[in-house]
Order: C-alpha cells, then sequence, then structure tokens
C-alpha cells in the first residue's frame, strides 16, 4: 500500500510539472509566439475597407505582372482563348509595417487576403462563368509593409480570332486588366516587366506556338468623369503550327489535283479517260468534306486553305468538261460535223505551232501555216472558176445528138448507121472520143478513118459507158472515204490539241494557285 501511495504522488508533481510547462510555453515554441502577436497588434485595428495610403490624396501604386503558364486551348468559333495564368501584385501597405527586432526577427507572414485590403483586379474582357478565375492565395506581407500577391488561375478571354490565312495564321489575343472600382487617382496601375509578360515556365502548346507576351499600360478619359482610368493588357501573341495541316490537307490536295491534271495524258480510245476525272472530283469533295470539319466555322473571312480548296475544285470539274469536248471532238464523223474555220485555224495550225506539236510526215511552222493558207484560197478561186466551166460542159455533152459523135462517120451499110436508136438510146456521154487529135480540115476526117470501118459490135458503146460510170462511181466513193478519212483525222488531232492545251493550261494553274497561297501566307512551315 504504501509502494502505490508513492508512484501517485510521483505522477501528481509529473502531471503539475507538464501543466506548468505548458503553461509557460503554449505551442512549444518561441518563434510562434511573435508571429502571432504580431498578426495579432497588426490586426487588431486594421480596417479592409480602407486604402493603405498615408495621405488620401495619395494613390497607391500598384506593380502588375503576368506569368503565362500554359495555353490550353484557342476556340475559333467562339473566339475564345483559354489559359492558365499566375498573377502578380505588389503594393505597399502603410498599415501592415513592423519592426524586426520587436518580434524576433519576423520577416514576412502570410495572411489569407480576405482579411486586408487588397485591389479589385479584374479582368475585362474575361468569358468565365465565375468571371474571376483566380484562386485565393495568401498574400506574403514583409516588415516594410510590401504586399505581393500572386494568385494562380484558369483565365477564359474573349479573342479576335482573324481566320484570313488559316493554317498559315497568326493570333493576337488580349488579356485586359484593370480595378473595377479605382480610378487612376486611386489605383496608380504600374507594368512590372517592360518587356511584358513572363514565359520563363512555359508549357509548350501542340497546335500553337508562342511567339510574345507584349504589355501596354493604357490610360483612358471617358466624357463623363475627368479622372483617368487606367489598365494593362497584355497581348498573347501565338502563331499555328503548320506542319500538321501542310501534309494532311495540303499535300493529299496537291497531289488528287495532280491526278486529275494526268488524266490529260490517257487516250481517248482507252475508254476511261472521262471514268477517271468524276473519279478525281468524287473522290476531291469528299475529301474536302472532311476538311471543312477541321475549317474554323466562321463567315468573317474566307480560309486562305478553303480558297485553295475551292480553286483545286474548280480546276477538276473544269477538267471533267475539257474531257467531254475532247471526247466530243475525237469522235467526230465527216457525216455528222463540218470543221467551221475557227476550229481548223485555231486547233490545226496555231495551237500546235505554239506548243510545238506536228503531224505524223508533217511539220507545223509559221510558213507552212501562211503556205496553207494561200493555197487554200487559190484553191477555192480555182474551184469556183471549175465548177462552173464543168456545168456547161456537162450540159454540152449530155444534150448531145448521136449523129454528132465519131462512130456516125462509119460506112453507110454500118448496121449502126442503120439503126441510130440503138446507140445508147440516141444520147451517150463523150469522154476523149470527142477531144480528136488529128486537125480537121475543110470539116472532114483524116482518109484512115474514113476508109477503116468500125470494128465495135452493137451496143458496145453502151456497155462502155456503164462499165466508165461504175468505174466513176468507184472513184467518188474512194475520194470521198478518203477525204472522210482526213476529216476524222482532223477532228482528232484537234482533241489531241485540246488535251495538250488542257494539260499545260491546267498544270500551271495548279502549280501557280499552290504556289501563290504559300507565297502570300506569313509562314509556311511552323514545327
Amino acid at each position: 500500500m504504501s509502494m502505490l501511495r508513492v508512484c501517485k504522488r510521483g505522477l501528481d508533481w509529473i502531471k503539475l510539472t507538464l501543466l506548468f510547462t505548458v503553461g509557460l510555453f503554449p505551442y512549444g515554441a518561441e518563434s510562434g509566439l511573435h508571429e502571432r502577436r504580431l498578426l495579432n497588434d497588426l490586426l487588431v485595428n486594421y480596417n479592409k475597407l480602407e486604402r493603405p495610403v498615408v495621405n488620401e490624396s495619395d494613390a497607391v501604386v500598384l506593380t502588375f505582372g503576368l506569368t503565362l503558364q500554359q495555353i490550353i486551348d484557342v476556340d475559333e468559333k467562339n473566339q475564345l482563348l483559354t489559359a492558365n495564368v499566375w498573377l502578380n501584385l505588389e503594393w505597399t501597405d502603410v498599415n501592415l509595417r513592423w519592426n524586426e527586432s520587436e518580434y524576433g526577427n519576423v520577416k514576412d507572414i502570410r495572411i489569407p487576403p480576405s482579411t486586408i485590403w487588397k485591389p479589385d483586379i479584374l479582368m475585362y474582357n474575361s468569358a468565365s462563368e465565375a468571371f474571376d478565375g483566380t484562386y485565393p492565395t495568401n498574400v506574403v506581407v514583409t516588415s516594410n509593409g510590401g504586399c505581393s500577391y500572386i494568385p494562380p488561375g484558369i483565365f477564359k478571354s474573349t479573342c479576335k480570332i482573324d481566320i484570313t490565312w488559316f493554317p498559315f495564321d497568326d493570333q493576337n489575343c488580349d488579356m485586359k486588366f484593370g480595378s473595377w472600382t479605382y480610378n487612376g487617382f486611386n489605383l496608380d496601375l504600374n507594368l512590372k516587366s517592360d518587356t511584358g509578360g513572363d514565359t520563363s515556365t512555359y508549357i509548350l502548346n501542340g497546335e500553337w506556338d508562342l511567339i510574345g507576351v507584349p504589355a501596354k499600360r493604357n490610360e483612358v478619359i471617358y466624357e463623363c468623369c475627368p479622372e483617368p482610368y487606367l489598365d494593362i493588357t497584355f497581348i498573347i501573341q501565338i502563331r499555328r503550327r503548320t506542319l500538321y495541316y501542310f501534309f494532311n490537307l495540303i499535300v493529299p490536295c496537291v497531289l488528287i489535283a495532280s491526278m486529275a491534271v494526268l488524266g490529260f495524258t490517257l487516250p481517248p480510245d482507252s475508254g476511261e479517260k472521262l471514268s477517271l476525272g468524276i473519279t478525281v472530283l468524287l473522290s476531291l469533295t469528299v475529301f474536302q468534306s472532311i476538311v471543312t470539319e477541321t475549317l474554323p466555322q466562321v463567315s468573317d473571312a474566307i480560309p486562305a486553305l478553303g480558297t485553295y480548296f475551292n480553286c483545286i475544285m474548280f480546276m477538276v470539274a473544269s477538267s471533267v468538261v475539257t474531257t467531254i469536248m475532247i471526247l466530243n471532238y475525237h469522235h467526230r464523223l465527216a457525216d455528222t460535223h463540218e470543221m467551221p474555220d475557227w476550229v481548223r485555224v485555231l486547233f490545226l495550225q496555231w495551237i500546235p505551232w505554239l506548243l510545238r506539236m506536228s503531224r505524223p510526215g508533217e511539220k507545223i511552222t509559221r510558213k507552212t501555216i501562211m503556205m496553207q493558207n494561200k493555197m487554200k484560197e487559190l484553191d477555192l478561186k480555182e474551184k469556183s472558176s471549175k465548177s462552173l466551166l464543168a456545168n456547161v460542159l456537162d450540159m454540152d455533152d449530155d444534150f448531145r445528138p448521136s449523129s454528132t459523135l465519131p462512130h456516125s462517120h462509119v460506112h453507110p451499110h454500118h448496121p449502126s448507121h442503120a439503126h441510130p436508136q440503138q446507140n445508147n438510146g440516141g444520147f451517150i456521154r463523150q469522154m476523149s472520143v470527142d477531144r480528136e487529135p488529128w486537125p480537121r480540115v475543110s470539116g472532114n476526117l483524116p482518109p484512115q478513118q474514113e476508109e477503116v470501118p468500125s470494128t465495135f459490135p452493137p451496143g458496145a458503146h453502151r456497155e462502155l459507158s456503164l462499165i466508165l460510170k461504175e468505174i466513176k462511181i468507184i472513184t467518188d466513193k474512194i475520194r470521198d472515204d478518203e477525204e472522210a478519212a482526213a476529216i476524222e483525222n482532223d477532228w482528232k488531232f484537234a482533241a489531241m490539241v485540246l488535251d495538250r492545251l488542257c494539260l499545260i493550261v491546267f498544270t500551271l494553274f495548279t502549280i501557280v494557285a499552290t504556289v501563290a497561297v504559300l507565297a502570300a501566307a506569313p509562314h509556311v512551315i511552323v514545327t
């Protein structure tokens, strides 16, 4: 029992010692007492609604800075920029000063922003639902009254997106910060750095390349109020990375266009010339529908890429139309179409000469073109004179009586003389018989022919005339076939010339359109 009493008394003494120690040192650290006393002394009579200046006519000088951490999203349709930003606000509060030696050399303390005065800085062009996207971190206060407030936040600002040169575009998105209630006489805003925002900790974006974050201080005086209103605007300059768009949109479009151009090298007789053009047109249409989803869906401007695709679409559609025209020329016949003079002059003479084309066995030069035109004029004149003379001679030959023919001078007892109606019905066409090689003397024939009787049997002249007629029909048919073949060859050569012309024109159009878009763009490839 005595031992138990001794143990209880020992425990009581230990408890009393601990209680005495805890009462003397509440938190077990000497520095904690100084900081606690400092906070109590600073905030006991502090009014957070009061501007921290010695004289009410003085303005609180606020140094404003911005640190850009990351560009999260750029919405071209809604014209919004979302970025992770840290603000850096520094000012001096005369009510938060102390002597470090009196408070255990405490140099700085952390105070929640809700317990002290802080400037009501907001982003004017905010598009966030909460409007202010900052997180309220503590304010670091130093012994000389300096306050540093660095709140991070996700800022969503309005941004005028100009897609004229998409995807080779640069965008400038503003973040305009200023006091919501204080004018320039109450709160003086100054830039922390003349170079603008801090990008030393910036995280790269896969679609946009950061050019810079310059800043400027603006002072605006409205008509209603004489005092100035200050703001600081940070301009986030970004440039779109074009490597993705170049290899996934522009290069396939150029390849599809080249397929349409190479269709002009396909022979018309292959039967696949028009099918290839229509297939390329359909493939480009499907590809453009995919590209349309990539393009910004705004009507403020037409993107450069959209203009380029429209040009290529126009070129492919025009190639289909010209292919139809080429096939039409190639399959024209002499029985259905007559070649106009302008087609003959353009597609058989001058355009082949310009394109350095030639026909088999015929070289087309400027001299041969002029000679062909002169020969054509002479042929037309000669044809007109011969046609008139031939008509007169045909009328004289067709209606000449049989009594005037040379065979009527045979012996009077010849059967053909006795029955003139048997000689081809009284009328036949005279060929070379009418042209007598001997000169006439007083209208008489040579004596040899008067003495030699005719050896032609009865009806021979009729048979000969029928044979001559058949020969004439055959020769006319052969001549007509040759002329028809020549005309068809002319149409085919005209189609070949048009094919070559379209190949050159559309190739140049594709090259010029591609080079023009790339040359006019502010930049081409940004990795």
